[in-house]
């Protein structure tokens, strides 16, 4: 009998229909790999197991867990289902994690709802599963909250909450989506030991086609909420037929850059000299003053006007922060940054409006930038009001639908709450508010990780061809190497706070000097392989991550 059954499952949200005729079954300690575009209804599909759906939402079909028909059980037999039973990692840690709570209280949840066990044994459990994700106490201390932690981290914590009580079903919508390849080996070795260990299955919902390649025993193709195709995993290559099915193999190869944007100039555009940046770390004595800990040491670099920069590096590198210390959204204790000359830690009023709008930046999460209580068109169109007077209402709402049009989205959309897109989606709606402006640099953390593979390959092209008509500078950072090589014409690579790397794209990646790149390099180029059991002795074991 199969754990998870679902059969004829149909969804409609105040009337629209989401899923048609849905019909998936996975066998104990089985993988399922399900695949799609995004708002294809994958993640609707996890949220009606789970009976997770929003207001206004009707099944029909049926939907049985291990013998039991979910759409039937009272809601406190769903509590003690969800998380002891079902364990789900979400798509957006962000949303997923409560941010008045620190991430040892949130992991520890389960122990004591479930397992009724003392406050003091669960949070010894916590620490032992945060470990085993990557999350070593040395790293992050459970009294840390979500906002002080790394995009990758904080996927970490959520997957640390999915797996702790080794529930026999695991569904995981874009478990990695946020983490480096080498992190994403790891974690995702990690999820395969925990099926292996206790006969757990998994339903694992992804656009990454390497992935569901390396992991899955069968997989789902989904289109516009109904199943296209189904078939053995493993050579996915040969074992699909569908021609929509094709057309995402097909978009997951992205070409390398092959000419620069960048015009030769005499300045460049943005100046990063000595930067530092630290962060106070909890006391340790009541005498003492608070430890400090260098998320950016000593980091120099310049941005030629019409370039596209890449930053990458291993989640927690600092990256990010690189990036909110740019755009003045966090003080820095060292350093300097200068944009068209002028120093940004001196610029105040009309001065540092007028760099707002001419720097923008497309955040890593973008439902956490979003207001959830203003529709598309206000948040798309809100860095308008930085134009003033330039821009009168019948303009911006012109301008809005140009930009929602630009990144593949329908000016109706404008009238749509952020809920009611999917993650790709959204991050499309972060991107068209970047723009909207016409900015000189815009700063991209992770543009691309939560979209499908033919829709991050029609972004790409987007940022490409409107850097070239709009002489566009990007700062482009990114886990990803083949979008790296895809969309930049320098590359930095950093590590614990430093650059370790720096140079042309091709010659930082095709050649790598420093034994960090290149261990990205290989992890990427060989991430199949390092999945594989072949390979598995030689990877670190999950727990010492």
């Amino acid at each position: 009998m199969a754990l998870l059954d679902i059969q004829g499952l149909s969804l409609s949200i105040n009337g629209a229909l989401i899923l048609q005729d849905v019909s998936l079954a996975i066998e104990p300690g089985e993988t399922l790999g399900l695949v799609g575009e995004s708002g294809s209804g994958k993640s609707m599909t996890a949220l009606s197991v789970m009976r997770l759906l929003p207001r206004g939402a009707q099944t029909n079909g049926s939907i049985r867990f291990d013998g039991q028909d979910l759409a039937a059980l009272p809601e406190p037999d769903m509590c003690r289902i969800r998380g002891r039973r079902v364990g789900m990692i979400f798509q957006e840690p962000m949303t997923a994690l409560n941010p008045l709570k620190t991430v040892g209280d949130q992991v520890a949840e389960g122990f004591v709802l479930h397992l009724r066990l003392t406050r003091a044994e669960a949070a010894r459990r916590a620490q032992a599963v945060l470990e085993r994700v990557g999350l070593p106490a040395t790293e992050i201390s459970l009294g840390r909250y979500p906002h002080e932690l790394s995009g990758g981290q904080r996927q970490r914590v959520v997957i640390a909450m999915a797996v702790a009580l080794a529930p026999p079903l695991l569904i995981a919508d874009e478990p990695t989506t946020a983490l480096d390849v080498t992190t994403q080996a790891q974690i995702l070795k990690l999820l395969r030991e925990l099926i292996r260990e206790n006969g757990s299955s998994l339903l694992l919902i992804t656009h990454d086609l390497s992935v569901v390649n390396a992991m899955a025993d069968r997989v789902a193709i989904m289109r516009a909420g109904e199943i296209v195709e189904q078939g053995r995993g493993g050579g996915l290559s040969g074992a699909i037929t569908h021609p929509y099915a094709k057309a995402l193999l097909n978009a997951s190869s992205l070409p390398p850059r092959v000419t620069s944007a960048a015009a030769p100039t005499s300045r460049p555009i943005l100046e990063v000299k000595n930067l530092v940046r630290a962060y106070a770390l909890p006391r340790r004595s009541l005498f003492r003053a608070a430890p400090r800990r260098l998320a950016v040491d000593n980091v120099s670099f310049t941005v030629a006007k019409g370039e596209s920069l890449g930053l990458v590096g291993e989640s927690g590198c600092g990256k990010s922060t690189t990036a909110r210390a740019i755009l003045a959204l966090e003080a820095v204790q060292g350093g300097s940054i200068a944009f068209a000359g002028q120093d940004t830690s001196k610029l105040r009023g009309a001065e540092m409006a007028a760099f707002r709008r001419r720097v923008q930046m497309v955040f890593q999460d973008p439902y956490g930038s979003f207001d959830p209580r203003h529709k598309a068109g206000r948040i798309v169109g809100e860095p308008l009001r930085l134009l003033g007077r330039e821009c009168d209402p019948q303009s911006a709402r012109r301008r809005v639908d140009e930009a929602l049009t630009e990144v593949g989205l329908d000016p109706a959309d404008a009238d749509k709450y952020p809920h009611e897109f999917s993650g790709g989606q959204r991050q499309r709606l972060a991107i068209a508010r970047a723009l909207i402006t016409r900015p000189d640099l815009i700063v991209l953390d992770e543009p691309v990780s939560a979209l499908d593979v033919s829709v991050r390959a029609q972004v790409l092209k987007l940022l490409t061809e409107l850097q070239k008509r709009l002489g566009l500078t990007y700062l482009f950072i990114s886990h990803d190497l083949a979008v790296v090589r895809a969309i930049t014409d320098r590359v930095l690579v950093m590590r614990a706070g430093k650059v370790v790397e720096a140079g042309p794209t091709p010659k930082v990646l095709g050649a790598p000097e420093h034994p960090y790149t290149r261990e990205l390099v290989a992890a990427s180029l060989h991430l199949d392989a390092i999945l594989s059991e072949r390979t598995a002795a030689s990877l670190p074991d999950a727990a010492g991550c």
